[in-house]
């Protein structure tokens, strides 16, 4: 509509499809668009059919848009036109493993997360399974791959996961990473808000609970809404702000390398990521109007 015309930014939230018909006309008559859908977030358009089961009618604007996850990608979002604010689930599992990834210390293959999120990820619209009496007192997974029915298998986020944590801060794939797999298992938890993950991936190299801290510590030096703690990290702590909370362990029984990150899916997770985005596409301070503390206690 016309009533856009001029704006310094627009912030599209539509269902998922509908914005590859608007954004084409928009980049030329605003300054930037940031659309929090999961239209310009994959960089091949060959996996729009796959997961979203449709071909992508702008797969020109793939490239050029810059993925919103500044933590990881902030070079990319200083004056971009188009960003793909990322998913929520994405959002948690690509601050904790990105890390580890980019510094090369574990494989890229057989990676596992196990992700719970609140109802409000499943959007306002009424739904059975999401009815107060579906999910009062109820703990369950959903969006799980090896079906036998012939529907789509696994979650959406899958290839987004993948995608962001096999790429280094400058856009091009990291070293021995194009061949990264994530198996992804998402829960709904009979909660409000908040997603929090739990990620696995096998060490390549002699690490313990310490120095995968200090993995963590050292990528998120200076950040101001990461919060990298020994304490597990709780949802209820990132309410209401654009803050993740990260720990990671080193099981020496298996080896394993686990990591936990929590955030709010509606602050982090979509639209306080969504305006930290914004802020540095137009050159002002990323924080700016975004709370770093959580409401609770």
């Amino acid at each position: 509509p016309a009533v856009v015309d001029g704006c310094d930014i627009v912030f599209l939230g539509l269902p998922h499809g509908a914005s590859q018909a608007l954004v084409p006309d928009l980049l030329g008559r605003v300054g930037h668009v940031v659309d929090l859908a999961a239209d310009f977030r994959l960089r091949d358009p060959g996996l729009y059919p796959l997961w979203y089961d449709e071909p992508h009618t702008a797969p020109d604007l793939l490239t050029e848009a810059a993925y919103g996850l500044p933590e990881l990608f902030r070079d990319g979002l200083h004056g971009a036109r188009l960003v793909a604010a990322p998913g929520c689930y994405p959002t948690a599992a690509a601050l904790a493993l990105a890390p580890f990834l980019r510094a090369g210390v574990v494989e890229p293959q057989g990676i596992v997360v196990d992700a719970a999120s609140g109802v409000s990820g499943a959007g306002r619209a009424p739904k059975p399974d999401t009815t107060f009496c579906a999910v009062d007192e109820d703990f369950a997974a959903y969006g799980l791959t090896g079906g036998t029915t012939g529907a789509p298998d696994g979650h959406r986020h899958t290839p987004e996961i993948e995608q962001a944590i096999a790429t280094g801060a400058d856009g091009s794939t990291l070293d021995g990473a194009a061949c990264v797999s994530v198996l992804l298992t998402p829960h709904l938890a009979p909660m409000n808000r908040g997603i929090l993950a739990t990620c696995y991936a096998r060490p390549t190299v002699d690490l313990d609970s310490a120095s995968a801290l200090a993995v963590l510590a050292d990528a998120y030096a200076g950040e101001r809404f990461v919060v990298v703690d020994e304490r597990p990290p709780s949802t209820k702590a990132t309410l209401g702000s654009n803050t993740a909370h990260l720990t990671a362990r080193v099981d020496p029984r298996t080896g394993l390398l686990v990591v936990l990150c929590a955030i709010d899916n509606l602050v982090k997770g979509a639209s306080g990521q969504a305006v930290q985005c914004a802020n540095l596409a137009v050159g002002i301070d990323e924080a700016t109007g975004l709370p770093t503390v959580g409401m609770y206690p």
